[in-house]
């Protein structure tokens, strides 16, 4: 049997017809690409929302860290917040410092409060696994432990204690 022949549009109108089912492939493809960029980590997004907490010297402090914790739906002595500093390697309590906070989110992959958010329930199942409960109970040890000297970090060092009577 011979090979069909194929149909030649009658006018030209066929061909923007065609052209039209062309560009729509196209852009599936690019709202597709569009919303991947807006799901992929970015380090400037990530500095941006970095520096809606941050002070003058580059570091989230007390009244930043408030409004973080507020914006991300979590009491700043719930647990997690102690197991976000773990993950962001802060050296000082209630404070993130620049690098702390990008070494930190990188490794979450989040750079907007919607993807913390949704990495919440993450954080606290770290606690389930028993090595890393050990990592972070000797990291809220030491992350608490001040000078003998000072009564008033003496105080806030104690602070965290009643966080790990759930255990």
């Amino acid at each position: 049997m011979p090979p069909r022949k194929k149909r030649r549009p009658a006018s030209g109108d066929d061909l923007s017809a065609k052209k039209s089912r062309h560009d729509s492939m196209y852009r599936k493809y690019d709202s597709t690409r569009i919303k991947t960029e807006e799901e992929a980590f970015s380090s400037k997004r990530c500095l941006e929302w970095f520096y809606e907490y941050a002070g003058t010297d580059d570091v989230v402090g007390p009244e930043g860290m408030e409004k973080f914790c507020e914006d991300i739906g979590v009491e700043p002595e719930n647990v997690v917040m102690l197991v976000l500093a773990w993950k962001l390697d802060a050296q000082n309590m209630g404070y993130f410092t620049l690098q702390e906070w990008l070494k930190g989110m990188t490794s979450l992959q989040c750079d907007t409060t919607e993807k913390l958010r949704n990495t919440l329930d993450y954080l606290r199942s770290l606690l389930n696994d028993s090595t890393n409960f050990k990592l972070i109970y000797r990291y809220a040890f030491d992350f608490a432990r001040v000078s003998p000297l000072d009564p008033i970090q003496m105080f806030l060092s104690l602070s965290p204690l009643p966080l790990f009577t759930a255990f």
